[in-house]
C-alpha cells in the first residue's frame, strides 16, 4: 500500500486530527494547487487542478486540525476522482 493509499484511507475514517497539511499532501498528489482567493481572503484558499477544477477550504487556526464539515467535502471530493 502507498503512502498516498494510506493517506487517504486515514482521511476515509474521519479521524479527529487530520491536518491541513495531510489535506494539502493528498490534494496535491491529485494535481491541486493550493492558491489564495485574493488579497483579503484571509485563510480562505481554493485548490484547483489543470482542468479548473475547484476545492475551496478555510486554514483551520489556532490549531491545524480540519473540521468535520471539511473532512467529509474532501472525501467526497475524491471519491469522484477516483470514479473517473
Amino acid at each position: 500500500m502507498s503512502t498516498l493509499e494510506k493517506e487517504i484511507k486515514r482521511l476515509k475514517s474521519k479521524p479527529k486530527d487530520f491536518t491541513y497539511e495531510e489535506a494539502k499532501r493528498i490534494l496535491n498528489n491529485f494535481g491541486y494547487y493550493e492558491h489564495n482567493k485574493g488579497k483579503t481572503s484571509g485563510s480562505r484558499v481554493v485548490f484547483t487542478n489543470k482542468d479548473n477544477s475547484k476545492i475551496e477550504l478555510h486554514k483551520p487556526h489556532p490549531t491545524n486540525i480540519l473540521k468535520s464539515y471539511q473532512i467529509n467535502m474532501l472525501i467526497k471530493k475524491i471519491n469522484e476522482m477516483e470514479v473517473l
